[in-house]
């Protein structure tokens, strides 16, 4: 009996050994993929486990039913992983813990990821690091470039302005007969765009949200555009309140010249348009302040609920360098949020063609992004904006109110929305 208690106790105690190593060494990661992002993250891991042995990363790969629905429930009663890939970046961030104080070279966090960095934070004036951007998204349009062809009309060029691709648009749509010459995805965010490149701040001087004459310049536009038929007016008129709707399944029927979309639907245009018309994405058209997308995307982010902040910072460098982002953009075919490999640019070598091309453009598109862009995706209360943008933009292309009354009622709801936020 003695034995056996001797016996067990040594076990007892291994097994705990092992548990305390477990806790100190061991990382937990939650991630949601839309094509092979997770199965591309796997292969870094096996690299990573192997540059640093004793270091052990343990994967789950979730719906991202997951992620949205379960990842806060866990985090509200102190659970959940050490590391989890989340597209709602701003709604979570009281959740995360700052590595700034374990990373190696925070100058370098700094210089490459610096545009997307505040997106993770949960306040003004914080610095800390909280993560990293795994792939970057962004908004921008899409053309079919066998119109333009058909009519015998030349593509404007990298610099045009929304009103020359808006009157070249009209051709097309006029020597070919096809319903109308453009269309905007039916999203506030879409619409932040170009509201951006006509001179809309977004911000006031206290870090408010503000609409200015560069907002009601768009929306005067964009309700134009809709009155004299150049935009399709089933997107935005077709639902009502502040209903997402895309412009890929007109576009793909050849119903358009001309969508606002955004690079995430580069792999289902490649798979559903097939060879039925060539097609390309073109730089963000210009307005007087700015030629700029949104930007959007998902984060690698460090979560409270960890308890080896050093080992899950060490492994989040792993992943944050030039290298591996690199090889994740491009095996994954997403745009990289890395600013010194984006301005180098990459291959591609799994995407066909017309899709090459088109990540090529949004990749090289990234330093056209105003800041005002990058400052709105990083607030967390930008529905405020974007959804009462939609429903009373609506209002004004369908003839309910006026473009004055449409910016005065998104102003009002803009301000009570965040009222209600900050309870």
């Amino acid at each position: 009996m003695k034995f056996q208690s001797k016996f067990l106790n040594l076990a007892i105690g291994a097994g705990l050994m092992g548990l305390a190593t477990a806790t100190l060494a061991d990382i937990r990661v939650m991630c949601y993929q839309d094509g092979i992002e997770c199965d591309v993250t796997a292969d870094l891991i096996k690299r990573y486990e192997k540059q640093n042995p004793g270091a052990k990363v343990a994967l789950d790969i979730v719906p991202y039913k997951t992620v949205v629905e379960q990842l806060p429930i866990q985090l509200a009663a102190g659970q959940g992983p050490d590391i989890a890939r989340v597209a709602e970046i701003g709604g979570l961030s009281k959740n995360y813990i700052d590595i700034g104080p374990y990373l190696k070279d925070r100058k370098y966090w700094e210089a490459n990821f610096g545009s997307t960095l505040p997106w993770m934070r949960n306040k003004a004036g914080d610095k800390g690091i909280y993560g990293m951007l795994s792939q970057l998204t962004m908004t921008g349009p899409f053309v079919n470039k066998t119109l333009f062809e058909q009519a015998k009309i030349p593509l404007p060029g990298p610099k045009a302005t929304w009103d020359e691709w808006a009157d070249a648009a009209r051709k097309v749509a006029k020597a070919t007969q096809t319903p109308a010459a453009m269309a905007w995805d039916r999203s506030g965010h879409r619409f932040a765009g170009p509201a951006v490149s006509y001179g809309a701040k977004i911000f006031d001087a206290k870090g408010n949200l503000a609409l200015d004459d560069g907002y009601k310049t768009a929306v005067t536009k964009f309700v134009g555009w809709h009155k004299d038929g150049t935009m399709l007016k089933d997107v935005w008129g077709g639902s009502g309140g502040s209903s997402y709707a895309d412009t890929v399944g007109e576009f793909k029927n050849g119903r358009l010249v001309m969508i606002l979309s955004g690079s995430w639907q580069i792999n289902r245009m490649q798979k559903e348009i097939g060879n039925a018309f060539d097609w390309v994405a073109v730089p963000n058209p210009c307005g007087p302040a700015a030629c700029s997308g949104m930007p959007g995307g998902s984060a690698w982010v460090a979560l409270k609920t960890t308890k080896s902040p050093k080992e899950v910072a060490q492994f989040l460098d792993f992943m944050a360098q030039e290298a591996n982002v690199a090889e994740f953009a491009s095996r994954t075919n997403t745009i990289p949020a890395h600013a010194e490999v984006a301005k180098r640019g990459l291959a591609y070598t799994s995407a066909g063609p017309a899709a090459k091309a088109a990540l090529t453009v949004f990749t090289n598109g990234t330093p056209t992004v105003a800041p005002a862009a990058y400052a709105l995706q990083g607030y967390k209360y930008n529905r405020a904006l974007m959804l009462p943008t939609v429903t009373r933009v609506t209002q004004a292309i369908v003839g309910e109110i006026s473009v004055d009354e449409a910016v005065n009622k998104i102003s009002t709801d803009m301000a009570e929305a965040v009222k209600q936020a900050e309870k």
